[in-house]
C-alpha cells in the first residue's frame, strides 16, 4: 500500500495505516458470505510519527467523537462491491477528515449594531406599541 497525502505537507506513511477485512452484511446474493469486501481502515493518532504535537492535539480535539478507546481513528467502508474500490474510499475518507480537522478556523469578530438597524427597531417597537395601544382603546368601551 502507498502513502496516504493528506495536504502539501502532511504525508501518512503506509505502515502507519492498517488495513483488514471482513464480511459486508446486507444483501448481495450468494457471493456475499465468501468474500471479505468491507474495509475497515485504522489510524492510531497517539502513535503517529508523521503528526506533530500541535497536529496530534488538533486532530484530537476536533476527532474525539470518532476515536476509539486507544486513540485510533476507524474508517469503515462497504459501499462498494469490490475491496480495493472500498480501500480507496476508506483512504480518501480518512484524508478528507484530517483535512477537515487541520483546517484552521476563523475567528469571529464582534460587531455593533449600526445607528440604522438600531433606528429600524426601535421604530418597529413603537409601531407595535401603537397598535397594542389602539386595540386596548377599541376594546375597553
Amino acid at each position: 500500500m502507498e502513502p496516504l497525502r493528506i495536504n502539501s505537507r502532511l504525508i501518512i506513511p503506509a505502515r502507519e495505516l492498517h488495513v483488514s477485512f471482513a464480511r459486508a452484511g446486507g444483501p448481495g446474493g450468494q457471493k456475499v458470505n465468501r468474500t471479505a469486501s468491507q474495509v475497515q481502515l485504522r489510524f492510531s493518532l497517539t502513535e503517529s510519527a508523521c503528526l506533530g504535537e500541535r497536529r496530534q492535539s488538533t486532530l484530537m480535539r476536533a476527532l474525539e467523537s470518532r476515536l476509539t478507546s486507544s486513540g485510533e481513528l476507524l474508517i469503515k467502508a462497504k459501499s462498494h462491491r469490490e475491496q480495493n474500490r472500498n480501500l480507496e474510499e476508506a483512504r480518501e475518507r480518512l484524508a478528507s477528515l484530517i483535512r477537515e480537522a487541520l483546517r484552521p478556523r476563523k475567528t469571529r469578530k464582534a460587531t455593533k449594531p449600526t445607528k440604522g438597524s438600531k433606528l429600524r427597531r426601535l421604530e418597529g417597537k413603537r409601531r407595535q406599541g401603537r397598535r397594542k395601544q389602539e386595540r386596548r382603546a377599541r376594546f375597553d368601551d
